[in-house]
């Protein structure tokens, strides 16, 4: 009799790791199912030549998962623990609320997305919201909406590289969601507990609850992890030139190959990061936001606010600093430190903000996508007392795109870019099939559709920044 169940857990009073790791081995396939305690969890199924093959590796995985603290348990005993969320400093009911010497912003609309929200993307065309029930929805500028995606679990965040798009999900996943239907781009190992994530021409830097950062490459495959010297790493920040990290104790920086270059303390815990070209900025939970110079780790300003930070933004290459604090404000300061104004948002703490040309956007505690007027005009009119009639965005009735590992069959490439799956040392890879590329670079392709000797076409491969692999670009077809 073959057939076996092996089901593991890993949690720590206290702390932060709260999982489960299911090994099932039925003939000659093993069934891997993983996530947190209380979820359904991910599930994907391997067969093997041989039952004596599939033992041996089912045997492997349970030993590597013993090795990293995982034990023998019974399935329903430990209840689900809820997602880590962004902590807010304890307040009395009193302080929590907004002055009511504070004016309001110049809210222009805002749309309830549903549930509290944490991730948000603003670019040209669009405005996205990505909330703790798995959907993001796509606004227009003026906030019509647009469209619609439904993630499996919370979105962490919502990031932009180059023209790629993509959210981070509670359930370890990181979703590329510039196209018809998201895919996955990225899955993080299931024993980090993610916090936050950035993405800079195709490296991936994650930072997780225990204070750590771990950096992973365009195929999915990580490149170094180091433990930094604080917990709750709410901030990452990639770049051409490194990474930068922020937790309890301040912030980091590693090279992209993983050497630390320096380290700076803040005053408070750090809940949220921003960058520019030069500089990056950490929201503190004690009220600041530091502007820190990338090349050295330079303390250039400091900027004070009423209460704790959850997050900020810049203008203008840093001309001016915008926050949110948990007490609903918003703040704008210049460069040097000085601060310009302070209004109520009325809608809830911003967990996130972007700028984009004079507009403010942000997602907030109760779930809203606001978008304010921060033009000079509209600022001094708010000073005064008076701003515009707020619009309520009605809730959209649109059908939600789910994830997919569909790709629709073709069998005419047009002018698309012909690639091809082969494998190499175990592994699959795409490479370009097309005249007048690099025929031994690897392209950056979703990992769940690759299959051995398949075909696909894309509109489009681009060579990565730092060279040596392209990026595919646009729709995924199968070539038959």
């Amino acid at each position: 009799m073959t057939d076996s169940t092996t089901y593991l857990e890993l949690s720590e009073d206290g702390g932060s790791s709260h999982k489960f790791y299911e090994v099932v081995v039925s003939g000659a396939d093993v069934t891997i199912t993983y996530g947190r305690i209380g979820d359904p969890g991910k599930a994907a199924t391997k067969t093997h030549p041989t039952v004596a093959k599939a033992v041996a590796e089912a045997a492997k995985k349970i030993g590597e998962k013993k090795r990293k603290g995982y034990e023998e348990a019974v399935r329903g005993v430990r209840k689900r623990r809820s997602v880590t969320r962004r902590p807010s400093v304890p307040t009395s009911s009193s302080s929590a609320r907004t002055p009511s010497n504070v004016k309001r912003a110049p809210v222009l609309w805002k749309y309830n997305s549903g549930s509290p929200a944490f991730g948000v993307f603003v670019d040209g065309d669009r405005a996205m919201v990505g909330n703790e029930r798995g959907d993001v929805w796509t606004l227009t500028h003026e906030g019509e909406v647009v469209n619609r995606y439904k993630l499996p679990d919370g979105v962490k965040c919502i990031v932009g590289d180059d023209s790629w798009i993509y959210a981070g999900c509670d359930d370890g996943n990181v979703y590329d969601i510039g196209g018809k239907a998201p895919r996955v781009a990225y899955e993080i190992a299931d024993d980090i507990d993610i916090y936050w994530l950035d993405i800079h021409d195709g490296t991936l830097g994650v930072s997780d609850a225990n204070g750590g950062i771990t950096a992973i490459d365009h195929e999915d495959e990580s490149l170094w992890a180091e433990k930094g010297r604080g917990t709750g790493a709410w901030m990452v920040r990639c770049d051409a030139g490194g990474i930068y990290y922020g937790h309890s104790a301040g912030v980091e920086m590693f090279t992209r190959s993983g050497e630390p270059k320096w380290y700076r303390k803040t005053q408070g815990s750090v809940l949220f990061g921003w960058q520019e070209r030069d500089d990056v900025y950490a929201g503190t939970s004690s009220s600041k936001v530091h502007r820190i110079r990338k090349s050295d780790g330079e303390m250039l300003a400091t900027y004070d606010c009423n209460a704790s930070v959850f997050s900020c933004a810049t203008a203008r290459d840093g001309e001016y600093v915008f926050a949110g604090d948990s007490s609903s404000s918003i703040y704008c300061f210049k460069a040097d430190g000085t601060r310009l104004w302070k209004l109520s948002t009325g809608c809830g703490a911003a967990y996130s903000m972007q700028y984009h040309e004079e507009r403010l956007y942000i997602v907030t505690t109760g779930g809203q996508l606001a978008c304010i007027d921060v033009s000079e005009a509209a600022i001094q009119a708010a000073q005064g007392g008076t701003v515009p009639q707020v619009r309520d965005v009605k809730l959209a009735t649109l059908d939600a795109v789910v994830p997919t590992n569909d790709v629709a069959t073709t069998t005419d490439a047009g002018t698309g870019v012909v690639v091809e799956c082969i494998e190499t040392n175990g592994r699959l890879r795409v490479h370009v099939v097309s005249a007048g590329y690099e025929s031994g670079w690897n392209v950056q392709f979703p990992k769940s559709v690759r299959v051995v000797g398949a075909r696909y076409v894309v509109d489009a491969v681009r060579e990565s920044g730092q060279g040596g692999f392209y990026r595919a670009h646009g729709e995924i077809k199968r070539l038959v």
